[in-house]
């Protein structure tokens, strides 16, 4: 059995390695090899707008104003919220924002401060 990894547009089994890129002969698919040992490598974690990954109790700064939903409130860029603790879902992290209250955000509009 060949340990050649399927065709992600496929699923064909019969793949074949092509110098730095895998190709499918049934549909022509090509993809990276890079890519493909990358996404093996890291697969779980939760990251931040920048791609640094992030850990229960980490510090994190808003990077983009967010509206608070049901309220008029809002949460403006620069906003420094510590002790996150990660969660799985739509939205990767919940903490507790100074004057607003405890909230859930999403990983990409904050980076590791």
């Amino acid at each position: 059995m060949s340990d050649l990894p399927n065709c992600p547009a496929c699923a064909s089994e019969f793949s074949y390695d092509d110098g730095l890129q895998y190709v499918c002969p049934e549909c022509g698919h090509e993809w990276s090899k890079v890519a493909e040992e990358e996404g093996a490598k890291d697969t779980s974690g939760v990251r931040d707008a920048n791609g640094n990954m992030l850990a229960d109790g980490d510090s994190v700064t808003v990077i983009k104003d967010l509206k608070v939903k049901g309220s008029s409130l809002v949460v403006k860029v620069g906003t420094k919220v510590k002790s996150i603790r990660l969660v799985d879902g739509d939205h990767d992290i919940d903490c507790k924002i100074d004057g607003i209250g405890p909230m859930k955000l999403k990983s990409e509009f904050v980076k590791k401060a």
